[in-house]
């Protein structure tokens, strides 16, 4: 499934697509008028790069911050560090980059990637469970509201489902809000 969403249309078609999905993605954001910030993700593999629009949503408001995730150890919970257009970044586990700054932030709204999904707002990730035990271990009375983020080839007719797997608030495509 990953290498067909990484490998279909090409460059252009790749960018009208992740046009499309920016104006879906702000429009669900849109929805959660109290979400001050977000916690998001650093695109690998072809995936959905938000980070445009979120530099575009945290310009709108000086009250409004971004954060993506850190590995801290194998089967942690993540962290988040602040993030703005011109941190500066580093190599994290896994070689996914991170901020410099250690600065750790608590997200109201997570957007959580989705190598696919189903119809029910499940997701399928790359197998770590990080999200998973991150919700898992956050405080039920400061929940963040969760947004998957795929585009529409990652869509799937049903996805198995473990005991501790939960549905997103929402999944947004570049065709769809789920």
């Amino acid at each position: 499934m990953l290498a067909t969403r990484e490998t279909q249309g090409g460059e252009a078609d790749h960018e009208a697509r992740g046009e499309a999905l920016a104006r879906r993605l702000m429009e669900a954001v849109a929805r959660h008028p109290d979400v001050s910030s977000i916690g998001f993700y650093w695109p690998v593999a072809g995936e959905f790069d938000a980070r445009n629009a979120l530099t575009v949503w945290m310009g709108l408001s000086a009250a409004r911050s971004a954060a993506l995730p850190v590995v801290v150890a194998p089967r942690q919970p993540l962290v988040f560090h602040a993030w703005r257009c011109d941190s500066a970044m580093k190599k994290g586990r896994y070689g996914i980059a991170v901020p410099q700054e250690e600065r750790v932030v608590v997200p109201d709204l997570l957007l959580i990637p989705c190598v696919g999904f189903d119809a029910d707002r499940y997701r399928l990730g790359y197998g770590g469970g990080y999200y998973d035990r991150t919700l898992a271990f956050w405080p039920a009375e400061k929940k963040p509201a969760t947004i998957g983020v795929a585009f529409e080839s990652a869509k799937c007719d049903a996805l198995p489902r473990g005991e501790f797997d939960v549905p997103l608030e929402a999944i947004v495509t570049e065709a769809s809000i789920y």
